[in-house]
C-alpha cells in the first residue's frame, strides 16, 4: 500500500442505462482528510442493441443462463473500450491510471428494506421483480471486471455493493461516502440530492461525524419520465430534454394524487429501489391511469415529472427536515437538467437553497463516477467506504472485489 497520490478512472452506467460516466480523479490521503480532484470527465453511449438487451434482463424477462454469462462478459469489454476511449479523449496513457473503479449495471437489486417491508408489487401488480417477505436480498451489477483489467493492462475493483448486503445492509446508496467528503460543511447542514433513474439523497449534517450521515433511494428519479418519452415517441427520444413535453402538458391532480399513495415512499430508510419496482409494471399503471383520466401524452409527462419531484419533497418532509437543520439542496445526475424537475424542488423547498453540484466545482453528470473512482481508492488501500448509517450494515465493509492487471 502507497500514500501518494493516484489517478482513478470511475466509471458508472445507472439504472437509465443511457451510457457509461467516466471520471478522472486524482486522489491522495486518507479518511478524513482525503484530497479529491476531478481531473476530466466524459460519457460513452451503450449501443442500441446492447441497451436493449440490459432493459430487457432488467425488467425481469426471462433469460438463459448462457445469456446472462454472455451479457455480462460483452459489459466487460464495452467498459473496457470505454475507459480506454476516455484515456484517448483526456489525453494520457492507460499506463499512467493507477486504479479503474466500475460500478457496472445493475440488472437487479433488492435489499433487506424491500424483501422485508414490502411484500406487494406498485399498485397491486403482481410480479415485477417485487417478491415475497422471505425472499433472500440480493443484488448483481454485471460487467465483467477481470476483462476490464486485462483489456486496459489496470487493476479494477468492481462488484461494489455485495459486501455491505452481506453484513445486512442494502447495498445501496454508496455514494454518500464520497458525498461526506465532498460537502461536508463545519456551519451548513446539506443535502444531496442526485436524480438518475433512481432519486436518491445523503443528508450530511453541519459539522457532522460519518456516523451521523444517514441516505436512501426517495423513489423514482427520471426512470419514469424516461420510459413515458420513449413510448410516446415509439422509441425516437429516449428523455424530455429540458422538459419540452412536459411544459406543453397540464398536470392531472387525480393521478398525481394516486402516484403519491405509492408505498414505498412511506418505507422508513435506510431502503433502496431500482428497476424491478418503477419498471415495466409500474409504466403500465401510468399508462392505464392517464387513459382512465384522458390525460394526453403530455399531460401524462408533465404529472410524472412532478410526482418525481415531490416524491422526493415527501421524502424529506417525512424523513429528514422534521429532525436535522439543513440549509442547501445540491442536486446532480441527468435530473439535474430538467428545468421543471429543479423549479418544482424549489417551489416546494422554499427555505432550502437549491442548486447543482456545479456549483460547487462537481459538474452534475460527474458526481457518480467520481465516486466510484473514490470508492476504488479505498478498497484499494484496504479500508471500508460503505456509510452503515446510510445503507443499514451491521459494520463497516470493505467494498469491490480487485482484478488485478496482468504483469506488464
Amino acid at each position: 500500500m502507497t500514500s501518494k497520490s493516484m489517478l482513478v478512472l470511475g466509471m458508472m452506467s445507472g439504472t437509465s442505462v443511457d451510457g457509461i460516466d467516466i471520471s478522472l480523479v486524482r486522489i491522495s490521503g486518507a479518511p478524513p482528510n482525503l484530497q479529491i480532484k476531478l481531473l476530466s470527465h466524459t460519457s460513452v453511449a451503450f449501443p442500441g442493441a446492447v441497451r436493449k438487451e440490459i432493459l430487457r434482463v432488467a425488467e425481469q424477462n426471462l433469460i438463459t443462463s448462457g445469456e446472462l454469462s454472455q451479457l455480462h462478459s460483452r459489459l466487460g469489454f464495452i467498459y473496457a473500450d470505454a475507459a480506454l476511449a476516455a484515456c484517448k479523449k483526456f489525453r494520457i496513457s492507460p499506463r499512467n491510471i493507477d486504479l479503474i473503479g466500475d460500478h457496472g449495471q445493475t440488472v437487479f437489486h433488492q435489499g433487506p428494506s424491500n424483501s422485508s417491508k414490502s411484500g406487494a408489487a406498485p399498485f397491486g401488480f403482481k410480479g415485477a421483480g417485487v417478491s415475497s417477505p422471505s425472499t433472500i436480498p440480493s443484488t448483481l451489477q454485471i460487467g465483467e471486471g477481470a476483462i476490464i483489467a486485462a483489456r486496459t493492462g489496470i487493476t479494477t475493483v468492481s462488484d461494489f455493493r455485495p459486501a455491505d448486503l452481506a453484513l445486512g445492509g442494502n447495498g445501496a446508496p454508496l455514494v454518500p461516502f464520497a458525498d461526506y467528503a465532498l460537502y461536508r460543511h463545519p456551519k451548513l447542514g446539506r443535502i444531496s440530492l442526485n436524480i438518475g433513474g433512481i432519486a436518491n439523497i445523503t443528508v450530511i449534517p453541519a459539522n457532522s461525524k460519518p456516523s451521523q450521515v444517514f441516505a436512501f433511494d426517495t423513489g423514482p428519479g427520471n426512470m419514469l419520465i424516461d420510459a413515458l418519452v420513449s413510448h410516446f415517441t415509439h422509441g425516437r427520444q429516449r428523455f424530455d430534454k429540458n422538459a419540452a413535453f412536459a411544459q406543453q402538458g397540464r398536470a392531472i391532480p387525480a393521478i398525481l394524487n394516486e402516484l403519491l399513495r405509492d408505498p414505498y415512499l412511506k418505507l422508513a430508510p435506510p431502503k433502496s429501489t431500482g428497476r424491478e419496482y418503477y419498471g415495466a409494471a409500474y409504466l403500465k399503471k401510468l399508462l392505464a391511469l392517464g387513459k382512465k383520466h384522458h390525460a394526453k401524452p403530455n399531460d401524462l409527462i408533465r404529472t410524472t415529472t412532478i410526482f418525481t419531484a415531490l416524491s422526493v419533497v415527501d421524502a424529506l418532509n417525512r424523513f429528514v427536515l422534521p429532525k436535522h437543520k439543513i440549509h442547501q439542496l445540491i442536486v446532480s445526475g441527468g435530473g439535474a437538467q430538467n428545468p421543471l424537475l429543479l423549479a418544482q424542488l424549489s417551489a416546494a423547498l422554499a427555505r432550502l437553497e437549491v442548486l447543482p453540484s456545479s456549483a460547487l466545482n462537481v459538474p452534475t453528470d460527474a458526481k457518480e463516477s467520481l465516486a466510484f473512482a473514490l470508492l476504488a481508492y479505498e478498497t484499494f488501500h484496504q479500508r471500508p467506504s460503505n456509510i452503515p448509517s446510510a445503507t443499514g450494515a451491521s459494520g463497516p465493509a470493505i467494498l469491490g472485489k480487485i482484478s488485478y492487471a496482468p504483469p506488464r
